[in-house]
C-alpha cells in the first residue's frame, strides 16, 4: 500500500468515525452542549486545513456553533471534496509543503502529508473527547476504534 492509498484509508476510517459520534448524538433526546461544539469543531478544523491546502479563505470559525443537523451537512459535503482533493494530489504531491498561517495570525510551513495525517489525528483526538464526555452524561458513546473498523471491513 503506497503512502496515498494509505492516508485516503485514513480519511475513510475518519469518514466513517464523523459519521458514527454525528448518530450516536442525534439519538439521544438532549445530547450534550459540549458534545455537540466538540463535534461541530471537528468539521469546521477539517474544513479549514482543506481550504489551507486549497489557498482558500477559512469559510467557519474554528469553533462554530452548528446543530447536529449542520454538522451533518458538513460531513456529508467534506466527504465529496476530501475524496477529490485526495484523488488529485498524487503520490509526490504528499512531500509537497504548503505555507499557510493560522487562526492566531503564525505562518507556517509544512508538508501535505502532515497536515492530512493531522486533520485525521486532530479530528480523533475531539471524538474520544465527546466519548468522555458522553460518558459522564450517562450516555454509551459511538465505538470509533480504527482496528474495529478495519475488523469489520467498515472503511476502504
Amino acid at each position: 500500500m503506497s503512502l496515498l492509498e494509505h492516508i485516503r484509508s485514513l480519511f475513510s476510517y475518519d469518514q466513517w468515525a464523523n459519521g458514527e459520534v454525528l448518530a450516536s448524538l442525534q439519538a439521544l433526546e438532549a445530547p450534550p452542549l459540549r458534545s455537540i461544539n466538540l463535534l461541530a469543531h471537528i468539521a469546521s478544523a477539517e474544513r479549514l486545513w482543506l481550504e489551507r491546502l486549497l489557498k482558500q479563505e477559512q469559510t467557519f470559525p474554528v469553533w462554530p456553533q452548528f446543530t447536529l443537523e449542520q454538522c451533518r451537512l458538513e460531513f456529508l459535503q467534506l466527504a465529496g471534496l476530501w475524496k477529490n482533493y485526495l484523488a488529485s494530489l498524487g503520490e509526490e504531491g504528499l512531500s509537497n509543503s504548503i505555507a499557510y498561517t493560522n487562526t492566531k495570525g503564525k505562518s507556517f510551513t509544512n508538508r501535505k502529508q502532515d497536515v492530512l495525517l493531522h486533520v485525521v489525528m486532530h479530528s480523533a483526538y475531539h471524538r474520544g473527547q465527546i466519548a468522555a464526555d458522553m460518558r459522564a452524561a450517562g450516555f454509551t458513546p459511538a465505538y470509533t476504534d480504527f482496528i474495529h473498523a478495519v475488523r469489520q471491513g467498515l472503511i476502504e
